[in-house]
């Protein structure tokens, strides 16, 4: 339940550039459960604005083309939904065009806004004109649960559900501090689930008040029923998802995810302050290879692509630590299905159905239920 709403205990998680859109967020809401629109540099969905500004570099010119994109997005979803399920909207804290995007998602009529890649602690003043859209923020332990509600709670607002994901399994930008910290066991599902409603406890709050979410390697329906029986609410995929007919990335992009193996996949710093996980295609191998090197020569420069994505980048504000690539160019790249040049963000796990790619609903069938399409079933019989 949320906002009033019933809906399956299924959750598409955002996933960008565009690979999350309106086609595959639509279906799944038409579905009746929550999909998600990533809001980042949606103009690559929309020839028109790309004929504006493709080779630009005036940053309000491009601004304004993403916010009419994610305008566009938001409505053709709700067409395809029809009514059924809800849309939300994806947006990382860590974008410069954060509060932008958050004030358009709403205005746009976006049921929820659903914010990771920091913490959102103004995320109700900047929606405070829309008490009917859903807020919910993304977070990865009990410590960044905490400091959200109290903060949160001062203001009289509570999340109206928490997305808990797990950085040991899940895809793109991870909610932990480095690379050493991935596999710490306070991200552990029970450990996060059980502390959290010790917290709601200690708060005052009712345990069934805020919905949990469970996010990161999540592939099974088995899991998806231990899940629920820890007493989380709804479990989100975001690869499974990517990869499915609906997804709006290009067929290599599905291809690249599906047919990637455990060894091609490895975590890496991103210019965005955080560890990210992808599958190691020609270009990810090639800048790893030389990413110490490129971290020692880091330094100030101007933004190669004339918008600052980022309220901090690596490449542009010299963060040696942090990554030094530009992560809008080479996810434009993958959304293209660029396999050389492409960055494909992919979760650790094992898929659903291996390598095949399916419709979202055979997928959330086999969650809900355990019931595998026939051609697989005879396919691994």
């Amino acid at each position: 339940m949320l906002k009033g709403k019933s809906l399956l205990p299924i959750v598409q998680g955002g996933m960008g550039v565009g690979v999350s859109a309106h086609r595959l967020a639509g279906t799944v809401a038409g579905l009746g459960a929550l999909g998600t629109i990533s809001s980042v540099d949606l103009r690559r969905h929309h020839k028109d604005l790309m004929a504006q500004t493709g080779k630009s570099r005036d940053k309000e010119k491009i601004d304004a083309a993403n916010l009419l994109a994610l305008d566009r997005e938001i409505k053709s979803a709700g067409v395809i939904a029809d009514g059924k399920g809800m849309i939300a909207v994806n947006i990382m804290r860590a974008v410069a065009e954060y509060a932008a995007y958050v004030r358009q998602a709403c205005d746009s009529g976006a049921d929820a806004v659903v914010v990771g890649a920091g913490l959102p602690l103004d995320l109700p003043d900047l929606t405070a004109h829309h008490p009917k859209v859903a807020l919910i923020p993304i977070l990865s332990d009990v410590r960044g649960i905490a400091l959200v509600l109290k903060k949160w709670m001062r203001k009289q607002r509570l999340p109206d559900a928490i997305v808990i994901e797990n950085p040991r399994y899940a895809a793109g930008h991870l909610g932990a501090a480095g690379l050493d910290n991935l596999n710490d066991p306070h991200f552990a599902f029970p450990t996060v689930l059980e502390g959290t409603f010790e917290l709601f406890k200690q708060l005052g709050l009712e345990r069934e008040k805020i919905p949990l979410i469970t996010a990161g390697g999540i592939n099974s329906h088995a899991q998806v029923r231990n899940l629920l029986g820890l007493g989380a609410s709804a479990v989100q995929l975001g690869t499974p998802f990517a990869v499915t007919l609906e997804g709006d990335a290009h067929p290599n992009f599905k291809k690249v995810l599906a047919d990637a193996r455990p060894e091609d996949i490895v975590t890496f710093m991103s210019v965005a302050g955080l560890p990210a996980r992808a599958v190691k295609t020609p270009w990810l191998a090639n800048y790893l290879d030389k990413e110490a090197k490129l971290q020692r020569k880091a330094g100030p420069k101007e933004c190669t692509v004339g918008f600052d994505c980022l309220h901090q980048c690596g490449l542009r504000d010299g963060i040696a630590r942090s990554g030094q690539f530009c992560i809008d160019t080479q996810l434009a790249f993958a959304l293209e299905g660029d396999l050389k040049r492409g960055l494909f963000f992919r979760g650790s796990e094992s898929l659903p159905f291996g390598n095949a790619i399916r419709p979202v609903s055979e997928l959330i069938e086999y969650l809900l239920h355990g019931i595998r399409p026939a051609t697989l079933q005879t396919a691994t019989a």
